[in-house]
């Protein structure tokens, strides 16, 4: 039996949870909304604006600004729209969150991953993986929703949430939310759908939404992985994947409003590689795709750049963070070897940055003398490429001498790594 929640609203009101949400806030930091304010500044006036939201709140006087519009290219082409609320917005959606995650997420499908605590792509990818070899489900369909975010119905939303929540003030604070707008070149838009990606309780919202599909689905028998609107469902034939497709987007393009995206959308073999979360996935390996590689060769390039003049200390200061978010994240990756290729070819980004900063050969000459080279050493150009890989400049910047540094070395990463699930 389901338990309906009647009464939550008071949670709101008290000064401890406002407090608590702020502190989430603060560490995910993030840009200022439409007003300008930034965390730091909200932070100065803590007392003060945290007494304010006490009091809009319980006065029932609380509106949330617009939300500042934001467009990042999406990787594999187009845009995608982000509404960044304001910090005192981001804060009374943390604290709904914290009200709200505990009753929602023990219901939610058991393969669904995106966005909830304790979860990860991690665990994704791994329940995908065993589906497809200890179950032999190795035929998938491989899901693409059109802007999910962007077309959530309002109505839905709140629908789904007064299954579980039938205080009407959380419902009202919720349709505030959904309806405060959108501020595009200084010029408000009403969001008549949709909810904000960016918004610390979207995600929540999103899930809440699309667990009717998962559920549905597990009613109907079909197995599936989702993590947000990333969705696989696995299947043992051909025919019951085509079978399943034409179920999912029924339902998806039916009772949720949704759409799905017919050029992204299709079903594969896991002998092909099953694309999902930055890997593929085949019936005896995981690999890193080529263009998760690639974004994070350009990262790396970006921050060694040879023309920059900062010092090799620190370009390996900034580059450690990329290197172990790369290797945690991917680790899951059968990638042993395009770690090893990466690591030789990040040093090698290095000692280039290095001998552009000597600028001269004599010094880079030095540098070999007092590592108690002798003998008369070649000239060479200090900016060129492919110098960068001759004996002279691996033996004035030696492995070691990096490793000393403080560089990331990805090669000892262990690889191959998921987390059990089941």
């Amino acid at each position: 039996m389901i338990r309906v929640w009647y009464s939550l609203y008071d949670r709101l009101l008290q000064r401890r949870a406002l407090e608590v949400a702020f502190a989430k806030v603060r560490r995910a930091a993030g840009a200022p909304g439409i007003d300008g304010q930034r965390v730091t500044d909200f932070e100065a006036n803590l007392g003060e604006e945290l007494n304010r939201l006490a009091h809009e709140l319980q006065s029932k006087t609380y509106r949330p600004l617009p939300v500042r519009r934001v467009t990042i290219p999406k990787p594999g082409g187009g845009e995608r729209h982000l509404g960044i609320p304001a910090v005192r917005d981001r804060v009374v959606q943390q604290a709904l969150l914290n009200v709200l995650q505990p009753i929602f997420d023990p219901t939610f499908h058991p393969s669904s991953y995106g966005y909830r605590p304790g979860r990860s792509c991690q665990q994704a990818v791994s329940k995908a993986t065993l589906f497809l070899r200890k179950y032999e489900r190795q035929w998938v369909v491989d899901m693409d929703l059109s802007k999910c975010f962007d077309r959530l119905d309002h109505g839905l939303i709140l629908a789904a949430v007064k299954r579980r929540v039938t205080d009407g003030s959380v419902l009202n604070l919720i349709r505030l939310f959904l309806e405060s707008g959108v501020m595009v070149d200084g010029q408000w838009q009403p969001t008549e759908v949709g909810s904000p990606q960016g918004g610390v309780i979207s995600p929540l919202i999103a899930n809440i939404y699309l667990d009717a599909f998962d559920q549905e689905m597990k009613r109907r028998g079909h197995r599936i992985v989702r993590y947000a609107d990333d969705i696989l469902i696995l299947c043992k034939s051909e025919s019951a994947a085509h079978h399943a497709l034409a179920v999912a987007t029924s339902y998806l393009e039916g009772p949720l409003l949704l759409t799905v995206n017919v050029e992204k959308t299709h079903v594969t073999h896991a002998a092909r590689g099953v694309k999902f979360l930055g890997v593929e996935i085949g019936t005896r390996w995981i690999r890193i795709q080529r263009k998760k590689v690639a974004a994070f060769k350009e990262k790396v390039k970006r921050i060694t750049r040879r023309s920059s003049p900062v010092n090799l200390v620190k370009v390996i200061r900034d580059l450690n963070p990329v290197l172990r978010g790369f290797a945690n994240y991917f680790r899951m990756a059968n990638c042993r070897g395009e770690f090893d290729r990466l690591m030789s070819w990040i040093r090698r980004r290095l000692r280039a940055k290095q001998l552009a900063l000597w600028k001269k050969p004599s010094r880079l000459h030095r540098r070999l003398r007092q590592l108690g080279y002798r003998g008369d050493f070649p000239k060479m150009h200090m900016r060129r490429w492919r110098n960068s890989r001759s004996p002279q400049s691996s033996f004035a910047i030696p492995n070691g001498w990096l490793t000393e540094q403080g560089l990331f070395d990805l090669s000892t990463v262990e690889t191959g790594v998921l987390p059990q699930v089941t």
